[in-house]
């Protein structure tokens, strides 16, 4: 405390005696070491006979403890009543984000329904469908990012490590979003550079991820202009990365919005959550899962002036890697080389569905029945070993088993672990609703050949069982 600040606290702390019996006050002095501290100073004043002040005792208590206590009670009452606030914003965005799409899967579903009052005319019965399939698609995304963050914030994130050729990649999310970017008549443009690696060491589906993510976001946020994505191999420090950057010409950002724009469950604010609807999640998302694949994610924004993103990922060791030098005309050779057309094609292969739902059972045997010699079911998993066995002893084993992990009776996990004891060695394939950290292992470890989710992906798992299967040339039954 300065000298005139003390000698004007003593003089208000004298007068203050004139005027009552008691008093306390609180004030911070600094010690000779620099150090402040806070003290709790008490007195009492007396007073000769005619009322004069004759003096007074007072004593000093250290509260620099309790003082520090208040000062962090009160920076967490503060935090909590921010988090409430965020909270109650976000689950109102949330509401709204799953209701709207929900009132579109809902609403032309019991349109397709209502035949007999045709309200849809025929033409307009396949848009209702694809309706029904984007808006379902985007509610699986939305729970996705929701538990996604959940297992970053818990550490619990489990990330692949394989080899796979980044152009393929660019290229999927180019080919996913360009049909949005003509939507807004976007100006669209992907610039690879050369001498790109033809694979590198990393985790694909998260790279497809953070790209995504960061493609759409500029495509909603830019209404015209253009969004332009460059791919390039550098250099940091001794190790191989490449180089990702997303620029727009959209809105832009402030450097408050910059501010927290990695922050969870925020937009630019409230009104640009309004206006473009939502959660908040995606870029957050994208900063965990690029610190966890070992780069950095950095954006540079003003408003009015659009927006660039800018990461880099390692892509592990390139010795023997061949360099792609013109990455378009690559994909172009391999578009006439991929020969995945399973969806296409009848396979012979016997297939045992081990699936205790009836709407589930009816969704498979409608994708598998007619592109697989013969599909059977299995209501629960006693069900499923009792056929796997027989058909074993019949000479006629099932080539694959795709074998529901939560059943009544007997789950998923007993009949495979089951089936292996008994000197089962035919390929069994995990089909779960369960797609948290640990599941894939899980289904593993109990015996299964590989593992996937539902929502079922019909692409998706028909390739899963071409791996079990030889193509016959007859075409599939329409």
């Amino acid at each position: 405390m300065h000298p005139e600040e003390r000698n004007t606290s003593l003089l208000n702390y004298g007068l203050a005696f004139k005027r009552q019996a008691d008093l306390q006050m609180e004030f911070r002095l600094r010690r000779h070491d620099g150090v402040y501290r806070w003290v709790l100073n008490k007195g009492r004043a007396f007073h000769n006979s005619d009322g004069t002040l004759a003096g007074y005792i007072c004593s000093c208590l250290d509260i620099t403890d309790r003082k520090q206590a208040e000062e962090n009670l009160r920076t967490a009452k503060e935090a909590a009543e921010a988090a409430t606030v965020a909270k109650s914003e976000f689950l109102a965005n949330m509401s709204h984000e799953i209701r709207t799409p929900m009132t579109a899967v809902l609403g032309y579903a019991e349109l397709l329904l209502d035949e007999k009052r045709g309200i849809l005319k025929p033409e307009d019965r396949t848009d209702a469908m694809l309706t029904i399939k984007r808006n379902g698609t985007y509610l699986l995304e939305l729970l996705n990012d929701i538990l996604d963050l959940s297992k970053i914030e818990a550490g619990q994130l489990s990330l692949e490590n394989l080899r796979f050729s980044p152009i393929q990649v660019v290229d999927q999310v180019r080919r996913l979003l360009s049909v949005r970017a003509q939507e807004r008549n976007l100006d669209f443009k992907f610039v690879f550079g050369s001498g790109l690696p033809e694979t590198i060491q990393s985790d694909p589906t998260r790279a497809r991820q953070i790209l995504m993510n960061l493609v759409s976001n500029a495509i909603k946020f830019t209404e015209q202009g253009r969004v332009e994505v460059r791919i390039n191999n550098v250099r940091v420090g001794d190790n191989p990365h490449l180089r990702f950057m997303v620029r727009d010409t959209g809105i832009g950002m402030s450097s408050e919005q910059l501010r927290k724009v990695f922050a969870p469950f925020s937009q630019g604010d409230a009104s640009t959550t309004r206006q473009y609807g939502g959660t908040g999640l995606g870029l957050t998302i994208s900063s965990r899962l690029i610190e966890l694949l070992g780069g950095v994610l950095s954006v540079t924004s003003s408003p009015g002036n659009g927006s660039i993103f800018r990461f880099s990922i390692p892509t592990g060791d390139l010795e023997g890697v061949a360099l792609v030098e013109d990455p378009e005309a690559w994909l172009r050779e391999s578009d006439e080389n991929d020969e995945s057309i399973t969806i296409d094609r009848k396979l012979d292969c016997r297939v045992l569905i081990a699936e205790d739902g009836p709407d589930n059972q009816a969704l498979l045997r409608a994708i598998l029945g007619p592109r697989v010699s013969e599909v059977v079911l299995a209501e629960n998993g006693r069900v499923a070993v009792e056929l796997a066995m027989n058909a074993v002893v019949d000479g006629k084993p099932f080539d694959v088993i795709l074998m529901d992990m939560q059943m009544p009776i007997m789950d998923g996990y007993q009949a495979t672990r089951q089936l292996r004891s008994n000197g089962y060695d035919r390929p069994i394939v995990a089909l779960t609703a369960h797609a948290m950290h640990g599941d894939r292992t899980r289904c593993l470890a109990a015996g299964c050949d590989d593992y996937t989710t539902k929502p079922i992906q019909r692409r998706r798992l028909l390739d899963m069982i071409s791996r079990f299967a030889k193509p016959k040339d007859t075409p599939p039954e329409s």
